[in-house]
């Protein structure tokens, strides 16, 4: 091995185990305990799914930042956003405001579930002067095509008799008027891009209330309901802004989340790794790199459909990097990563134990395999 070798170390979470940052750490503290000399460059990483926000965070040298709000069913929450490292630009997961873990089961009914505190999440960021919004829309309990966040930043929804809607995607079928007058006028200014990796349109049976709503409460009955009020919804919005959103690719997600963004904030949706990888900065830091080394709980033949591996291999590769992929675990046919960019997979886990051990052993297994990876480099 060269003198001065330099690894970049670009992982995922491993979830309920160890965030990206903390996988960084473990994975150097192996591989100098192998060999003191090599240097390790951290990017954590994400696929814009849960724990996005605090990869992007931690990747540029940000900040986090706790905020109480209105949760989705309408009770107060502490939730948290992101400043990231250039100070411009704030990050959102709605889920830490409006996610479905934030609803306890016997409770869940996306009928009367708000997006609210997810828009009170938006409106601290312009609080702090971004420029630019990200959003992940993943994990969501509601269903209320993002009017409650709508809502926390000033515009209204009202019935035919001018009183402003409630809670829910129940509501919806009573929308009659949309008044943005009081919309938070620094939206304007500001660029939003969505974190979405699912292309499900608002409405229809393969819109946001049949495929979702079951997991949110939702029977077959409320199903039919929450479809005909978002599609009404979608078609105020079309008749009274000028905007389609009922069809468009993604409008489904998060409950509709995705429409609301999309016709009031005007954002841009795109892929959760793509996002990730642009505003992490790992594409300026790979030139410097011998070697990347990326990974997450599971690698299997799924990875390649947009996972954080697969992302950070397919990059890695426009500047000829070799890769190498940690996980807990290894599942069915992952011959398909060696052709798509990742060089070699190493589990981590070293023996037949129960999930909750593998768990907690997590940081220990991975410190170790990491170790092992440059003894091998070491004598070759």
């Amino acid at each position: 091995m060269k003198k001065g070798y330099v690894i970049l170390l670009a992982p995922d979470s491993f979830k309920e185990s160890m965030t990206a940052k903390e996988a960084c750490q473990v994975m150097e503290r192996g591989i100098k305990k192998a060999n003191k000399d090599i240097s390790c460059i951290h990017v954590p990483m994400a696929d814009g799914g849960e724990g996005t926000m605090e990869s992007l965070v931690d990747a540029t040298n940000g900040k986090i930042y706790r905020e109480k709000v209105i949760g989705p069913l309408g009770r107060e929450v502490e939730a948290t956003y992101g400043i990231l490292g250039d100070g411009e630009t704030g990050i959102v997961e709605m889920a830490s405001a409006s996610g479905i873990h934030l609803v306890p089961a016997n409770e869940k009914n996306p009928m009367i579930t708000t997006t609210y505190g997810t828009g009170q999440l938006i409106k601290a960021c312009l609080d702090r002067g971004i420029k630019r919004l990200l959003i992940g829309i993943g994990g969501s309990a509601t269903n209320d095509g993002g009017v409650g966040a709508i809502q926390a930043l000033g515009g209204k929804f009202l019935d035919i008799h001018g009183d402003e809607l409630g809670y829910g995607g129940g509501e919806l079928i009573k929308l009659h008027t949309i008044d943005l007058k009081d919309l938070d006028n620094r939206l304007k200014g500001i660029e939003v891009e969505v974190a979405c990796d699912v292309d499900n349109p608002l409405w229809g049976n393969t819109g946001a209330s049949y495929v979702f709503g079951p997991q949110k409460g939702a029977d077959a009955q409320m199903v039919k309901i929450l479809d005909d009020n978002l599609r009404h919804y979608g078609n105020i919005i079309k008749e009274q802004l000028g905007i389609d959103v009922l069809d468009v690719p993604g409008a489904g997600a998060a409950g509709g989340l995705g429409a609301g963004l999309l016709a009031f904030l005007r954002g841009n949706l795109s892929k959760g790794i793509d996002m990730v990888i642009r505003y992490s900065g790992i594409e300026d830091k790979l030139p410097k790199a011998d070697m990347v080394w990326t990974g997450e709980g599971s690698l299997d033949f799924q990875t390649q459909y947009g996972k954080t591996p697969m992302g950070v291999a397919q990059i890695a590769k426009k500047y000829n990097k070799p890769v190498i992929g940690l996980a807990g675990k290894i599942g069915d046919n992952i011959e398909i990563l060696y052709e798509l960019g990742i060089d070699a997979v190493f589990s981590i886990t070293k023996d037949i134990t129960t999930l909750e051990e593998a768990l907690k052993k997590g940081p220990e297994n991975l410190e170790k395999a990491s170790e092992n990876i440059i003894r091998l480099m070491n004598i070759i």
